[in-house]
């Protein structure tokens, strides 16, 4: 070692060597890049040109959602997966329940589904009484079927009951009938052609916190994130399900929030814990008019800002689409 550093303690040398990392140093701070980053008008191509020939090289997909800006010195975010979810499959069929009901979410469109409805009450000789395209509901001797646009694009929810109670025996039947080959083919084929926009889910801000609506009854929503949690919080230490509550529509989960996710070397020195360590929070539903508001508070005695609150509400949208 040189002379001159061996009177120096290592933590000195550590913080001299993590010194030359700076902006100026071996590797660029693309931070402040993105905070004083401009947008520049856009190029213009002579008339004479033809338009039809040119076009964006790596075009940039509309963003979901408003910009939001975090408090404190702005970092750049960390790359996100797409999809978050276990999403149903185009062609596929899954079942949704709670305790009150039970109905079929199908991997295609409205307009793919009716017609294979059409085709279920004419393969089993059903007496129709009144079809209505326009409002989903088919009503025969035996049942009526309920169709409308799913929580997700390109999906459909499917209910059967008799005098306003499930039907099981019917819903059973269709879900058959949509895991037939010929039918989920068809349907796979269709709804290929055809992607339309689901309602979307917002964040608005309450006073320093978040909350996140979602344009669907809380019965629907309940039940879509019961089975999104249960199969995607699952990761030891990382994200898990603690507890369901379908009667107070709450969840209780262990996370490990976006703050603890990007706490920087310094400060994981200064608090002699390098490890990153999960908070307890209570997920919360609650009916507003035809929506379902959500909200996320910390369940231990940690806090939960209003960043954190924001980011695990982002997570919890990802796992609706």
């Amino acid at each position: 070692m040189n002379s001159a550093l061996k009177g120096l303690p290592l933590a000195m040398i550590a913080a001299l060597t993590l010194a030359g990392c700076a902006k100026d140093g071996h590797y660029h701070d693309r931070n402040e890049d993105y905070a004083g980053a401009r947008q520049t008008a856009p190029l213009t191509l002579p008339g004479s040109r033809d338009q039809s020939r040119y076009r964006d090289i790596m075009p940039v997909p509309q963003a979901r959602g408003d910009f939001y800006a975090r408090e404190g010195d702005f970092a750049a975010p960390l790359p996100q997966t797409l999809s978050a979810s276990t999403a149903v499959a185009a062609g596929d069929v899954a079942v949704r329940e709670t305790d009150a009901d039970r109905w079929l979410v199908v991997g295609a469109a409205p307009a793919v589904v009716w017609p294979e409805l059409e085709r279920f009450v004419e393969q089993r000789g059903l007496e129709i009484t009144r079809s209505d395209s326009a409002s989903g509901v088919i009503e025969t001797s035996d049942a009526s079927l309920v169709l409308r646009q799913g929580l997700r694009s390109g999906t459909s929810e499917v209910r059967c009951d008799t005098a306003g109670q499930l039907n099981r025996l019917c819903l059973n039947s269709l879900q058959r009938h949509f895991e037939a080959r010929s039918a989920s083919a068809s349907i796979a084929s269709a709804s290929a052609q055809q992607t339309p926009e689901a309602d979307s889910v917002r964040f608005e801000p309450r006073g320093d916190d978040w909350v996140m609506v979602m344009p669907f009854d809380i019965e629907r929503a309940y039940a879509e994130l019961a089975f999104q949690l249960e199969n995607n919080f699952e990761m030891e230490d990382r994200r898990e399900l603690v507890s369901v509550d379908e009667s107070g529509k709450r969840f209780v989960i262990d996370y490990i929030t976006e703050s603890e996710r990007t706490r920087g070397f310094i400060d994981s020195l200064t608090s002699m814990d390098l490890l990153e360590s999960m908070q307890r929070i209570e997920l919360r539903l609650s009916p507003q008019g035809q929506e379902t508001l959500m909200e996320a508070r910390s369940a231990d005695d940690e806090p939960l800002s209003g960043d954190d609150q924001r980011e695990l509400l982002q997570r919890m949208e990802g796992l609706l689409r």
